[in-house]
């Protein structure tokens, strides 16, 4: 769903919103792919990620954020998932912001616990036309 806060734009809401769906759900593909440049395709230079694994200060940058991705192709290897369940957007003209919860597990572990998700969030700006994440946030519950 699209808010607007600035009153309704209409199709540029949707047609913004639209694009930042596929540019995620295209994300989220590359990663299952194991695809490194699909992967990093649509971030910003300065991009700011908050991962799972340290460093728990952050990630900052593309090659930081390029450098953090191979551990996890391996891990992924093993025959894990990375399956978006929901997501959910709220576009303005030149930010938005999106969340999603995604099943990221190996298929011992989703045996295991059934209900295990991966909490995304994605902070994105427009920049000459085109949207790019600024800001990503990867976390799982600590029960």
């Amino acid at each position: 769903m699209s808010h607007d806060f600035y009153g309704s734009r209409g199709s540029d809401a949707a047609d913004d919103e639209a694009r930042i769906r596929a540019l995620i759900t295209g994300w989220a593909a590359a990663v299952h792919r194991g695809d490194l440049a699909g992967v990093i395709a649509d971030h910003a230079q300065d991009l700011v990620m908050f991962n799972v694994p340290p460093p728990h200060h952050g990630i900052r940058g593309l090659a930081a954020y390029r450098a953090a991705w191979p551990p996890f192709f391996e891990w992924q290897a093993q025959g894990a998932r990375f399956d978006i369940e929901s997501l959910d957007i709220t576009a303005g003209t030149d930010v938005a912001f999106a969340h999603a919860l995604v099943r990221c597990a190996t298929p011992e572990e989703l045996a295991a616990h059934p209900g295990f998700l991966l909490r995304l969030t994605f902070g994105l700006r427009k920049e000459r036309g085109r949207w790019l994440v600024a800001h990503e946030h990867h976390s799982f519950p600590h029960d």
